[in-house]
């Protein structure tokens, strides 16, 4: 005599087929704001008054900043993970475009030349950080 048995099994969306999300995003985030006070401190430490206006940016405010914005592409790419058609060529588009307008308030700011640049460099150094990261736990087309 013989038995077969048949089971069912079901495979979370969520889970199983989805790259995680949330944990990545958020060392991406702590990663970014480390490594821009890493910069300005780098920067301050090599002479770089980081002075605008008059007022000294503290170096708590590099990683403050970073994780407000950070935290604003992080809800970005959430919002495109669930809703866009492809939300992975969306991202990187707009998180590139934002990246590149972000710098245009370092450029035209009463700062020192130095200044600016390390202004910059924090910028593009968030940047380089988050986006690949995001980037990778998007899905490519569409669903």
């Amino acid at each position: 005599m013989t038995a077969t048995a048949y089971t069912q099994s079901t495979v979370s969306s969520t889970s199983a087929s989805a790259p995680a999300f949330w944990r990545p995003a958020a060392v991406a985030a702590i990663a970014a704001a480390a490594a821009t006070t890493a910069v300005a401190a780098v920067a301050h430490a090599a002479g770089v008054s980081l002075e605008i206006q008059g007022q000294q940016i503290p170096l708590a405010g590099f990683a403050q900043l970073t994780l407000m914005c950070v935290a604003v592409g992080i809800v970005f790419a959430a919002v495109l993970r669930r809703w866009a058609r492809n939300p992975r060529v969306a991202f990187v588009r707009t998180a590139i475009v934002v990246a590149a307008l972000s710098l245009i308030p370092d450029v035209i700011v009463s700062a020192a030349v130095d200044t600016k640049l390390a202004l910059m460099l924090t910028h593009l150094v968030a940047a380089a950080i988050v986006i690949p990261v995001l980037a990778a736990r998007l899905r490519r087309s569409e669903r």
